[in-house]
């Protein structure tokens, strides 16, 4: 297996596969659409039925095809730039357009949005198995309710558990198509909990329980303008790959199919999106959480209700051990390339990988059990690194056109895509300042 360092500086994604053998024993399709669908499909989706009390019904839908749009273009950018430079890696084209500063921002980027991801999805299953006791009131998790209040069913041990015996082994996989089994029972995951929202959601509108579904943003209750902009994070959050794009695209039999995985991954996480969030709004209205799963942990007047309850929590829970390799793939790329910029890492060096690995895993659990509730660096990470990483780098790119590739067209609609991550996010941050002074 041989390794090239590219002219700009950069180097080739982590355990890069050789050119012969994608051409036969690469990965396949099916598989970069399951893990890019996956890398979506995260702790992001909780919160999008939040975003439709806000926006309204109508104007969410709008939303999510816009940001899947622009999804789309900015990961053609990036296609384009990877068929035509050297690089073949993020970090790559940043430094051919950029230079060194432009992949370190990147790395750091990526560094901060996936760490804080991780940490999130952890604390999330954390909340599921063993409750919490955050703003003065107690739930319980699955644990507890099953069999009490013990050492063994506390936050840090059983997040250690399942660190030690599900994340562990995962991640041990060196190639990222090998987790395609993972992510197919992921998305499966995540459509098996859209189906019993949306189940829940019929049965309480047959029996009456459902409140009006707001269709429009409502001014004249509490909702302000700017409030609207703090649901844009949301989406984008929610609709983040452009990470994983390069590993994947390396191990596909064919990288041209990568165009086509990236859309049929789109358009199946606009259905769930749309889905999740119209059932979620529908099912709890105005009383919707910021994060939906808090509202499955209520007692119900019956033992299917109850049994219901615990599926959907239980089932988000193991969606995110299988959502979390796959973050934490191109989180070890960066972090590697960071530290490491002119010694790749090849197939050969077992200890170097799996220190990597057992450092950035130790480092997450101890966030997870340090901080229980980091959600406003969540809404920081969207409006800020998530907007760089998905938007504002891949149109730079086009517009530095270090190739002399970029057509008029590319270089309007990179302005526009810029214009609206820089114009969105400042809204977002100053919206989220104000709420947060307000409600000191």
């Amino acid at each position: 297996m041989t390794t090239e360092k590219q002219d700009s500086g950069s180097l080739a994604p982590l355990l890069p596969v050789e050119q012969d053998e994608r051409s036969g024993r690469g990965g396949s399709i099916s598989g970069a659409i399951f893990n890019i669908s996956t890398g979506m499909v995260g702790a992001g989706i909780m919160s999008i039925p939040a975003t439709f009390k806000v926006l309204g019904v109508i104007p969410s839908f709008f939303v999510i095809l816009l940001v899947g749009y622009f999804v789309e273009v900015t990961v053609d950018f990036l296609l384009k730039y990877t068929h035509s430079g050297e690089s073949d890696s993020y970090g790559g084209l940043m430094a051919e357009s950029f230079g060194k500063f432009g992949s370190v921002a990147l790395q750091i980027c990526v560094m901060i949005t996936n760490l804080g991801a991780l940490i999130i999805y952890l604390i999330i299953i954390g909340d599921v198995l063993s409750g919490n006791n955050s703003d003065g009131s107690v739930h319980l998790g699955t644990l507890q309710e099953w069999f009490g209040i013990h050492w063994w069913t506390s936050r840090a041990f059983s997040v250690l558990v399942v660190v030690v015996f599900v994340m562990l082994p995962l991640l041990s996989l060196k190639r990222i198509d090998s987790l395609r089994h993972a992510s197919a029972i992921s998305i499966l995951l995540a459509v098996l909990f859209v189906v019993i929202c949306s189940m829940m959601a019929i049965h309480a509108m047959w029996e009456g329980k459902t409140q009006k579904l707001r269709l429009v943003p409502d001014f004249s209750h509490g909702v302000s303008f700017s409030e609207l902009f703090t649901t844009i994070p949301v989406f984008a959050t929610a609709f983040g790959c452009h990470v994983n794009v390069h590993p994947i695209r390396a191990e596909l039999g064919r990288p041209s199919d990568m165009t086509s995985a990236v859309r049929i991954s789109l358009i199946l996480c606009v259905v769930i999106y749309f889905a999740v969030g119209f059932f979620g709004y529908l099912l709890f209205g105005d009383s919707i959480m910021a994060d939906m799963l808090v509202n499955f942990d209520q007692a119900s007047d019956s033992l299917i209700g109850t049994a219901l309850n615990d599926i959907v929590r239980l089932s988000y829970a193991i969606h995110l051990m299988l959502v979390f390799p796959v973050m934490n793939y191109s989180l070890r790329v960066n972090v590697d390339e960071l530290f490491f910029p002119k010694r790749p890492l090849l197939a050969t060096e077992t200890l170097r990988f799996f220190s990597l690995t057992c450092i950035l895993l130790a480092f997450i659990y101890g966030g997870a059990v340090a901080f229980p509730n980091i959600w406003y660096f969540f809404q920081f990470m969207g409006t800020t690194t998530v907007m760089c990483i998905m938007f504002i780098f891949p149109s730079s790119i086009v517009l530095r056109d270090a190739h002399n590739i970029s057509t008029t067209r590319e270089k309007i609609l990179a302005l526009l895509v810029i214009i609206f991550a820089i114009g969105t996010s400042s809204v977002a941050i100053h919206s989220n300042i104000a709420t947060y002074i307000a409600n000191k």
